[in-house]
């Protein structure tokens, strides 16, 4: 009997799908197909996936061509299997020539002519198009202009900025490049606001209610009820609110939340995580590099992340310290903020002026967890137990994560449904300090001399 095996994701089965398996299955007697996991698509930088894996699977049982259906986790799997199941012929699409010519030691390679003018891509790039407008600053925008272009069916549209004079040639030619934003919203499908937080709530109303999705930087606003009202009036336009944080979307990052949980290190006691950056100027210059944004906003956002995740929302109380250069613009160069629970506590540093190492630490009863600087960008951590036994964990990371925020919006849009990597209790509670700091409750002022 001759065996044969295939790999593929097989997202949006279509004909080229299924030409590729007839011709494979007359390869032989034995026809065993490889699904590759969500998990190794990642790594291997294919984010644009559709359907789940159950999906994919019941996709290719459907065609009644599989004798056996496989699931691929790895890197390197495929010698594994091929030496498991006593394979005989690897088969693959010829858009892949040449790339396995290596399992030639194992068992035959025959790569097979690809089914043109068709293509998984090519499905997602027409049904998830969208034409997306950014409002913030360029530096903001181009690293976001760059990552979307990871996403089927993403195009960067036009740009809302009072920043023209020093925007990236990348960006001068966009459909649409203004400093008025009802003319940008008039012609675009969605927007990403990476504006000021004190912006935020006139911009998604005006979008909303011009039917126009919105991804929006936390926080969300400066007010827990003006959240609450954005988001009953997008629930009653039927437009999509949705939330942008980098860190909330990296694998590395999830895996960790979902490990703790779980209950990995014991009960949870203490989280100190920091996020600083060298001055660009002197340390105590009173005009920040973005004006819109004060540190607080900017850094602790990304901070309280894994506090509030971890611990939830209820503290008892908190206390604010923080150093302000620029009272007027209310820009601090340092903030510290301690927050008291009934059976924990945490601290976070952000700043930008100031230099910390910028990881993230959290203990509990048995045992801690190490994730060094960037934390919030991180691909690695290491769990660390009493018995100086440690874990170390590695994830692949692309584009700071950005690239699968836009993905999930795209897919909120395409769905219609809530966002899955942030509730609205964590949401609430970024707003609700960020609110405060700026009100200047629970806030003590560094005296500099």
């Amino acid at each position: 009997m001759t065996k044969v095996i295939t790999y593929g994701t097989f997202d949006l089965l279509h004909n080229g799908h299924l030409r590729l398996l007839e011709r494979a299955k007359k390869l032989g007697d034995y026809l065993i197909v490889g699904v590759t996991s969500e998990e190794y698509d990642k790594f291997r930088g294919k984010i644009n996936v559709n359907q789940s894996l159950i999906e994919r699977i019941e996709a290719v049982k459907a065609t009644g061509l599989a004798d056996e259906i496989i699931i691929e986790w790895y890197e390197g799997q495929k010698i594994d299997d091929i030496k498991r199941f006593g394979i005989d012929i690897f088969t693959v699409g010829s858009d892949w020539q040449g790339k396995f010519d290596y399992l030639q030691e194992f068992c035959q390679v025959v790569y097979l002519p690809r089914t043109k003018g068709i293509s998984s891509s090519q499905i997602r790039t027409t049904s998830n198009s969208l034409k997306l407008g950014i409002v913030g600053s360029s530096t903001t925008i181009a690293k976001f202009i760059t990552e979307s272009s990871y996403v089927n069916g993403v195009r960067v549209a036009g740009v809302c900025t009072t920043n023209l004079m020093n925007l990236p040639d990348q960006l001068k030619n966009l459909d649409c490049v203004t400093t008025d934003y009802a003319t940008l919203v008039r012609k675009v499908d969605a927007v990403y606001l990476a504006s000021g937080p004190a912006d935020h709530y006139q911009q998604i109303k005006y979008a909303l209610n011009h039917q126009k999705p919105v991804l929006c930087e936390l926080p969300l606003t400066l007010d827990v009820k003006q959240n609450q009202e954005l988001l009953a009036l997008a629930s009653a336009k039927g437009v999509v609110l949705d939330f942008a944080i980098k860190t909330a979307y990296t694998t590395a990052y999830n895996r960790l939340i979902f490990m703790l949980k779980s209950g990995i290190i014991g009960k949870i006691v203490h989280i100190d995580a920091t996020c600083t950056t060298a001055a660009l100027t002197d340390f105590g210059a009173t005009q920040p590099v973005n004006q819109d944004w004060n540190n607080l906003c900017a850094w602790g956002t990304k901070a309280m992340l894994p506090i509030f995740q971890l611990l939830g929302t209820n503290y008892r109380e908190k206390k604010i310290i923080t150093w302000l250069t620029d009272r007027q613009q209310h820009y601090d160069a340092y903030t510290k903020i301690n927050f008291l629970y009934r059976n924990a506590e945490a601290t976070l540093k952000v700043g930008h002026g100031v230099k910390a190492a910028g990881q993230l630490m959290i203990v509990g009863t048995e045992g801690y967890v190490y994730v060094p600087e960037p934390w919030w960008e991180t691909e690695y951590f290491e769990v660390h137990y009493a018995n100086a036994n440690t874990k170390k964990f590695f994830y692949g990371l692309d584009g700071e994560g950005i690239r699968y925020e836009i993905l999930s919006f795209v897919k909120a849009i395409k769905n219609k449904t809530a966002n899955t990597y942030l509730d609205l209790g964590t949401v609430n509670a970024i707003t609700k300090v960020c609110g405060d700091f700026d009100a200047g409750l629970d806030t003590v002022e560094l005296t500099v001399k």
